[in-house]
């Protein structure tokens, strides 16, 4: 049972790691559409251009691993 535990202790994790950056992606396109709407586009409206697709990525690879571990659960 302690490997049951710890799989989904680290699913629990991942869940809530995903929310953050789910959080700060929201966050990113609002302070984007509002600098977009103030037209003042200059360097931080670009900077959070260049972080969407990193975000992106990084949700991706979080949702591959959270897919890895239920599958792990499913073998156990």
């Amino acid at each position: 049972m302690a490997k049951i535990d710890e799989v989904k202790a680290r699913i629990d994790w991942l869940k809530e790691l995903f929310k953050i950056v789910i959080t700060v992606m929201v966050a990113d396109v609002a302070g984007m559409a509002k600098l977009y709407l103030d037209n003042t586009i200059d360097v931080l409206f670009y900077m959070g251009g260049l972080l969407l697709p990193l975000l992106v990525a990084v949700c991706v690879n979080i949702s591959k691993k959270i897919e890895r571990h239920f599958n792990e659960l499913e073998g156990l």
